[in-house]
C-alpha cells in the first residue's frame, strides 16, 4: 500500500537568497498596495452614485481592504525576521507530498522519521 507523506523543504539562507526572498516580500507587498488602492478607487466611485448606500459599499469593500492590510503587515513582519536571521540559517519553505510504500512489516518509525529537502540557491544539496 501506498500513502501520501508530507516533506518540508528547507532553504540554506545565503546572501543571494536572502536578497531574493526580500525582493518577492517587496514586490508581494507593493502588489497588495496596488491592490488596496484600486478597491479604494471603486469604493469612492460607487459611493458617488445616486441610489447606492454607502453603508452597503462600505460593508462590501472594507473587508477586502482589512485582508490586505493585515497581509502586507504580515510581510513586514516577515522581511524584519528576515533581517534578522544569519546567513547559513535553514527557514522552511514550503512542502512536498511524497508516496511512501508501507508494507506488513514495514517499520512505521522509520517511515515517518524526519526526512526533508535541502536547497541552497534553488539546488537541491541533501535529501534526508
Amino acid at each position: 500500500m501506498e500513502i501520501i507523506q508530507k516533506i518540508p523543504v528547507k532553504q540554506i539562507l545565503t546572501e543571494n537568497s536572502k536578497k531574493q526572498l526580500r525582493d518577492n516580500f517587496y514586490k508581494h507587498k507593493q502588489q497588495l498596495e496596488q491592490e488596496c488602492q484600486q478597491l479604494i478607487f471603486e469604493q469612492k466611485k460607487l459611493q458617488n452614485k445616486k441610489g447606492v448606500s454607502k453603508q452597503d459599499i462600505m460593508k462590501r469593500f472594507q473587508p477586502e481592504i482589512t485582508k490586505r492590510t493585515d497581509k502586507m503587515k504580515w510581510i513586514e513582519f516577515q522581511i524584519e525576521q528576515l533581517e534578522i536571521l544569519p546567513i547559513g540559517s535553514e527557514i522552511v519553505e514550503g512542502e512536498v507530498e511524497t508516496l511512501v510504500e508501507v508494507k506488513e512489516g514495514s517499520n512505521w518509525n522509520e517511515l515517518f522519521n524526519e526526512k526533508a529537502i535541502i536547497i541552497r540557491d534553488g539546488i537541491v544539496i541533501q535529501i534526508k
